[in-house]
């Protein structure tokens, strides 16, 4: 029977995503992805949401491409206008599953000195009955760890725990633990496998 539902934070709760930045930062969508995939790549990013503090990944990754120190600086300077708002829909379809009986926890590779700026504006965390942050734990998804600190935190049972994420290899680090996994799209989405995979379902 499940009984807890985890959330993942960005891309599920929060729209987080460096092209809003770096699209308008270089007026050319092409240029920006370019950026994105070969300089402030996502396993850069990673070594931040491990705990690393920005100002040392910053000045790592400036010294290996100085010609791009300047956008490499907006990663950490402009980092809010990463964020897109919430993601539509989800904090009604936590407070329906909360009030509905089912815990609600969140898990999150997510640099601490920047959530912790943001985190206060999304009700759909407010929602929640606990958090695991990778920057304040310094072991990120999908290392078995984490979710087994999520786990032992709030001594959930695993088969009784539903993550959510939209990363597909985050997901499978829930399984691999024993816990059931769902992959994000949307809202809607979500709702709908939540009751057809495992009979969790509210009322509108």
């Amino acid at each position: 029977m499940i009984k807890h539902l985890v959330f993942d934070f960005g891309g599920v709760l929060i729209d987080w995503n460096p092209l809003h930045l770096y699209n308008k930062y270089f007026g050319n969508e092409e240029k920006a992805r370019w950026f994105i995939e070969n300089i402030c790549t996502m396993d850069w990013n990673v070594q931040m949401d491990a705990g690393k503090p920005f100002a040392e990944g910053i000045a790592e990754l400036t010294a290996k491409h100085p010609e791009w120190a300047n956008a490499i600086a907006a990663y950490r300077s402009r980092w809010g206008e990463m964020i897109g708002g919430p993601i539509p829909g989800m904090h009604q379809q936590v407070g329906r599953l909360k009030a509905a009986g089912y815990h609600v926890w969140g898990l999150s590779n997510w640099n601490w000195d920047t959530l912790s700026t943001i985190i206060n504006d999304y009700p759909a965390v407010a929602e929640l009955e606990g958090m695991v942050i990778s920057g304040l734990e310094h072991v990120i998804k999908p290392q078995p760890e984490i979710y087994n600190i999520l786990l032992r935190r709030y001594n959930l049972r695993p088969e009784e725990s539903i993550f959510i994420d939209d990363n597909i290899a985050n997901v499978e680090g829930a399984r691999a633990v024993g816990m059931n996994g769902l992959q994000f799209f949307n809202a809607e989405q979500m709702e709908a496998d939540l009751k057809l995979l495992f009979n969790v379902a509210v009322n509108p």
